[in-house]
């Protein structure tokens, strides 16, 4: 899922967002009128996603005439359960899960890139580890089926090895830090702000990370078929607010960071460290995610990758239809309503 390399999340949050994603002021939708029933969204702790906490406390859903129900889940997984369920209308996902979640005859549809991972999934060792090799045998704790579990993969793969040759333990992500942080485990695969926790261990290091597999990460708006089909003004917002919230980031920065903390359970001073890890898309690098291509600068390009290795994993048992898994309409109506 690795997209080429960009700008990084609070660079463009505070210095260039504004001419990244718009040459004009933010405006509202246009000709939409918001449904009664809201719009049930999930997200969960991640850099790329807590912008939506900015968007709920501020009004900005209200502002595009869209009503959100904006679904906070602990763990990952949950809210991925959730939106197989049918209970979700729209979650904050990764490529790699919602095919996952597709070869699983879930219906689903990436509308929209909110960032590229580069740096902010990282696997963490204790001290006296350090080569992917030195792995083998240890005990590595990882929530099983995240991203996180399947970076770990990607690189024990690169090194010759597979998941047999470590003990691995599935635990869930805020437990995995845990576990590490109290020197129950020899090492741990967790994204920000897990990393914080774990990286508490005296000795405590990075291994590798999200950035030494360019586009292998990337995170998405992921809505269910039946809300294009039936309600597709309601995306278009979704759409819209996202982007509307980047520019109000932006332009009221220290606000902005303080409510993102606060989601995320940590100071301001070290949301500001997952800078460099989470690279956030602007509508011009969303347009061209949205475009086929020949390397992992292209969504359809990084499916078709990430699904081979997911079969290989035996992660998925089939391949789905990733032709329909990928709708740009809605980007391209705000960059067509914003150019200027």
């Amino acid at each position: 899922m690795k997209i080429h390399k960009l700008l990084s999340l609070i660079s463009i949050f505070l210095v260039s967002l504004t001419v990244a994603v718009s040459c004009t002021p933010s405006q509202q939708a246009t000709n939409t009128t918001a449904t009664s029933t809201p719009v049930q969204m999930g997200y969960s702790g991640w850099p790329g996603w807590f912008p939506w906490a900015v968007a709920n406390e501020q009004n900005l859903f209200a502002a595009n005439n869209v009503q959100v129900d904006l679904r906070w889940f602990d763990g990952y997984l949950d809210s991925m359960n959730a939106m197989n369920a049918g209970q979700l209308d729209a979650n904050c996902q990764t490529l790699d899960q919602t095919i996952s979640s597709v070869s699983n005859a879930s219906d689903q549809v990436v509308v929209l890139v909110n960032d590229n991972s580069t740096g902010n999934d990282k696997i963490i060792v204790r001290e006296g580890i350090n080569s992917i090799t030195d792995l083998r045998g240890k005990k590595v704790a990882a929530e099983e089926g995240t991203v996180d579990h399947f970076l770990l993969l990607l690189g024990m793969k690169e090194a010759g090895m597979t998941q047999a040759d470590v003990e691995f333990l599935p635990l869930e992500t805020g437990a995995a830090a845990a576990a590490f942080a109290a020197g129950r485990v020899d090492a741990a695969a967790v994204y920000a702000p897990f990393t914080t926790k774990a990286l508490e261990r005296p000795g405590s290091k990075e291994l590798f990370s999200s950035k030494d597999f360019p586009g292998a990460i990337p995170d998405h708006l992921v809505v269910s078929r039946k809300m294009i089909n039936e309600r597709p003004q309601d995306v278009q917002a979704l759409v819209n607010t996202w982007f509307d919230t980047l520019d109000f980031v932006q332009a009221n920065q220290e606000k902005s960071l303080e409510i993102m903390a606060q989601r995320a359970g940590v100071s301001v001073e070290d949301y500001k460290t997952y800078d460099a890890g989470t690279t956030i898309f602007t509508v011009e690098q969303n347009l061209q995610a949205f475009q086929p291509g020949n390397d992992m600068n292209s969504l359809h390009y990084a499916a078709k990758e990430i699904n081979n290795f997911l079969l290989e994993a035996d992660l998925i048992k089939r391949t789905p239809d990733l032709s329909r898994m990928f709708d740009d309409r809605f980007v391209k109506a705000y960059a067509a309503s914003h150019k200027g």
